[in-house]
This record gives structure tokens, C-alpha cells and sequence, in this order.
């Protein structure tokens, strides 16, 4: 069942200081259909929101039932090429049934959430992402405004780190199993060694792609988490596992089948997204997997991180993709201390 929610901004003549994004009509699924099944201790509504690119972000907002007054708030997003029906969603209910209102979104361009083309990714608007929906929160009579926290999942918690780099309104970041797309796009998955050269052939690549996308009217995609071979590493065996299969498949996950516009990459290559890591005044906290191919992520990230509100919390025998949905291994009671220790 699809329901239909507008999001009216008023568009006003060039050189009059006013609201300035387009009307875009969103058309949101109504029915629970999610990879995890439905609370009965929280309420659960689509809503809409827009970011400053005039991009109409999508949804789901989850509050805990028999609360009144105002409440610490949350928003959540991630995996990198995911939506809000995974893991996101699945750590937003969770995190409601401890008292905070959250709320888990579609990224531009991707999922629910409008934006043109699909399936692309920005390290600039991806950031901005957080911070419209803390703009969104902060509105709302509901959510205590001095209380806004963050969460990045995979992708994302690269993302959510930028985001509190830049956004004093953030008092308190959690980055779970993060991925620093920047440095991974140009360095590499498995972190290789510094290489110009290997950067210029990926630009040269990607620009040709450009100019065959311009040309053929189309955007090529590439083609997530095919089935691994035998002696493929084991987290691509993992990422199958979990996009590709009933455990955490989603139709409009950009992981489990659709792809990303390949040129998106290029962003990237120039945009290190952690470059201000270290000027973060407010608590922040990293969650990593002991044998997490990504590991390396969070404990470089946190060595840049000052201050004694800092945290890496390394979870005994965790793999990458166990902190998406492993209910007994995400260390939500250390997560909810944390944030209501600095919210």
C-alpha cells in the first residue's frame, strides 16, 4: 500500500532572502516492510523532511509509546547503499524502545528519498544528510533541541563524523563498523599504499565513463555483492549474506541489487571526509568489530580524535556486517550509556 506525502516550500523571485527548494512529491510505502519485524513498544510514522540542495529526504520516525514531554533524539543512516529498512531502521527502533525519538532516512538519491539521478552518492550532500535531519528534529515539540544525536552505520559513519565536524548542534556521534568511502575509493578496500598514479588511471576511467553516460542518455551502474567465489574474501561473502539473501534483502537497496552510478566515485577521490576529524569538540563514540576487515577505519579515526570524550569500543569476535543486525552482538546497553551520559 503507497501513500503520498508533499513536502510545499515556497520558491520566491532571485535576490529575496526566503526559503528556496522545489516541491517534490514522494511516494512512500506504507505497509511494514521491513527486514526486521515491528515493535509493539514504539510508534512508528513516515515523514519528510528537506536539506538545504532542496533534496526531499524520506523517513521513518519511531517514538517510544506511553512517553510525554520532550525526548533526546536521534538520526540514523547506513550502510553505505542501504536504506532505512535495514539496518538503520533496525538500530532506530531499538534505540526508541530506550526512550530517545529517532529517526532512520533514505540518503539522497537513493531508497524513498527524491533527489536526480538515482543511485548516487556525494560525500557534501551525504553529510548534509545529517544535518537536515537534525534540522528536521530540532522542530519537532517532541525532541529536546539541545539533545540531537547522531548515527552512522558502515558508510555513513564515515559520513556522521564529517557531519559532527561540522555541526556544533550535534552533541554526541556514534560511527558503527565505520568505512571512510574517501580514503577507500582512492586508496583501495584493503587500504593500499599511497598511489597518484593508480588515482590519475581512476579518474581517466571514470571521466570516459562520463562522457559514454552523456552520450547514451543513461547512467551505468555498477553490480553489487554478486555471489562470491569460493576464494573470495570472506567479507564479500559476508555483504552476499546479508544484501542477497532473506536476511537483510531490501527491493530498494542500492547493495542488494541495484548498483551505483559508477561515476559517483569520482567525488570521492578528491573529498577526504575526515580531514576535520580531529577539530570535534562534542562526544563521539566508535564501534568496530574485533575481526572486521574494516577495523582499521575507526582505530585510525580515533587516534585523530581529541579529547576526553572519545570512546572505540572494539566488540569480542565481531565481523563487519555482525554490527548491521546481530541483535546479541551490537553493544546497544554501551551505546545507550554513552549517549545519555553526553546528550
Amino acid at each position: 500500500m503507497a501513500m503520498t506525502l508533499t513536502l510545499t516550500t515556497n520558491v520566491h523571485a532571485q535576490g529575496v532572502q526566503n526559503k528556496v527548494a522545489e516541491k517534490e512529491i514522494l511516494q512512500l510505502v506504507e505497509d511494514w516492510d521491513k527486514t526486521f519485524p515491528k515493535s509493539d513498544k514504539v510508534e512508528h510514522e513516515k515523514v519528510i523532511f528537506v536539506n538545504r540542495f532542496g533534496i526531499t529526504l524520506a523517513a521513518d520516525l519511531y517514538r517510544p509509546k506511553d512517553r510525554n514531554g520532550a525526548l533526546p533524539a536521534l538520526a540514523v543512516s547506513g550502510p553505505f547503499g542501504a536504506v532505512k529498512e535495514q539496518s538503520s531502521g533496525l538500530y532506530a527502533q531499538r534505540l526508541a524502545e530506550e526512550g530517545f525519538v529517532t529517526l532512520a532516512f533514505d540518503p539522497s538519491f537513493t531508497g524513498e528519498s527524491g533527489g536526480h539521478p538515482r543511485n548516487l552518492a556525494s560525500p557534501d550532500i551525504n553529510t548534509e544528510d545529517f544535518s537536515a535531519a537534525v534540522d528536521y528534529l530540532i522542530t519537532r515539540g517532541d525532541v529536546e533541541a539541545d539533545k540531537i544525536g547522531i548515527i552512522g552505520i558502515c558508510g555513513f559513519g564515515g559520513f556522521a563524523v564529517n557531519a559532527a565536524a561540522i555541526d556544533t548542534r550535534i552533541k554526541a556521534t556514534i560511527a558503527v563498523t565505520m568505512y571512510d568511502i574517501s580514503r577507500c575509493t582512492a586508496n583501495g578496500y584493503y587500504d593500499e599504499a599511497d598511489d597518484a598514479a593508480k588515482r590519475q588511471q581512476m579518474r581517466r576511467a571514470l571521466n570516459a565513463q562520463r562522457t559514454e553516460d552523456i552520450k547514451n542518455g543513461t547512467y551505468k551502474r555498477s553490480v553489487m555483492n554478486p555471489e562470491p567465489a569460493a576464494d573470495a574474501p570472506q567479507f564479500m561473502k559476508d555483504y552476499y549474506d546479508y544484501y542477497k539473501t532473506p536476511r537483510g534483502f531490501h527491493p530498494r537497496s542500492i547493495n542488494s541489487g541495484q548498483g551505483w552510478n559508477l561515476t559517483s566515485s569520482l567525488a570521492f577521490l578528491n573529498a577526504p571526509i575526515l580531514a576535520y576529524a580531529d577539530e570535534i569538540e562534542r562526544a563521539v563514540m566508535l564501534v568496530h568489530g574485533e575481526k572486521a576487515h574494516s577495523r582499521y577505519f575507526s582505530e585510525d579515526t580515533f587516534k585523530r580524535l581529541k579529547g576526553s570524550n572519545k570512546r572505540l569500543l572494539i566488540v569480542p569476535g565481531a565481523v563487519h556486517c555482525d554490527l548491521y543486525d546481530n541483535m546479541s552482538v551490537i553493544p546497544f546497553a554501551e551505546m545507550v550509556a554513552f549517549l545519555r551520559d553526553n546528550l
